[in-house]
């Protein structure tokens, strides 16, 4: 059930606060998961603004999500980087958990890249893996928690908007390209996004793996929803933190320290990934 409704001055509110804050403009938006933060830290000429500061902005609780916007430069292009988002799970309407998306598109981005740290359903994925997102699986919204729902404002995007080509070709096509010439095995698959914060039982396990999906994790389905809402670029990853457990009795434990530990191998991996799709985005800009 709804609970919290923004309207498109909320917004474009809490765009111009940040616009007072940074002589940055950038068009190019990333949304850094759990782990990925390290990311942020190597933006030059950063301006760093809380959460907390940003008008009606939701703020992140979870281990491993600093709860920032960075704004700066790296690789030669000019980027806007949440380092942290928050969860349905964390109490928070779908409405806030697409705030930040909304309010990123009222700034002036036009591409968003979604990272997210990811269990492996997919049995031949490893943890320390990265999976291009090729497609999604939104159970969160098939059910009802769908941030499009309620009055639709044809100022933010069409009611009934298409999403058979929610994530990018041509960025996709780049990411792979990029990651064949930097030698990171770059997996591929589709991702269901589930509310959380339980990991799955090793039946829904298998039931997501019959409906097709390679990798799950608890966001981005929405981001990635409204994103597109907005007439947005998407291209996402999903860091493969565990491998997801199939069958009852298992001596193996999934818990978020197995998370935020394998990050630490996955990081570099990311960060090296994201910066050489930045050093060659003129090719799909």
């Amino acid at each position: 059930m709804k609970t919290k409704q923004f309207s498109r001055q909320d917004f474009e509110t809490a765009a111009h606060f940040i616009a007072t804050r940074t002589q940055h403009r950038p068009t190019i938006g990333l949304v850094l998961g759990s782990g990925f933060g390290e990311f942020a830290d190597a933006i030059q000429d950063a301006d760093i603004l809380p959460y907390g500061e940003i008008p009606h902005f939701p703020r992140s609780t979870v281990e491993g999500h600093k709860g920032r916007m960075v704004i700066g430069r790296m690789e030669g292009q000019t980027i806007m980087v949440m380092q942290g988002r928050v969860h349905f799970y964390e109490g928070f309407t779908m409405e806030e958990v697409t705030f930040p998306v909304r309010v990123m598109r009222a700034f002036g981005i036009d591409t968003l890249i979604l990272t997210n740290a990811a269990g492996g359903l997919n049995p031949a994925f490893r943890a320390g893996d990265i999976m291009l997102i090729e497609d999604q699986i939104n159970l969160l919204g098939l059910v009802g928690n769908n941030p499009l729902m309620g009055p639709n404002d044809p100022e933010l995007g069409p009611r009934f908007p298409d999403m058979s080509t929610l994530y990018d070709r041509q960025l996709r096509h780049l990411a792979i390209s990029v990651a064949e010439q930097s030698g990171i095995i770059l997996r591929r698959g589709v991702y269901v996004g589930l509310s959380g914060p339980a990991f799955e039982t090793p039946a829904e396990v298998r039931m997501l793996r019959t409906l097709g999906a390679d990798a799950t994790g608890m966001s981005t389905t929405n981001e990635a929803l409204v994103a597109r809402h907005s007439g947005m670029r998407v291209l996402g990853f999903s860091g493969i933190t565990n491998e997801a457990i199939d069958r009852i009795d298992s001596p193996r434990v999934t818990s978020h320290e197995e998370v935020l530990e394998t990050g630490k191998i996955l990081v570099p991996r990311m960060i090296t990934l994201l910066r050489g799709i930045l050093q060659r985005w003129d090719e799909v800009a």
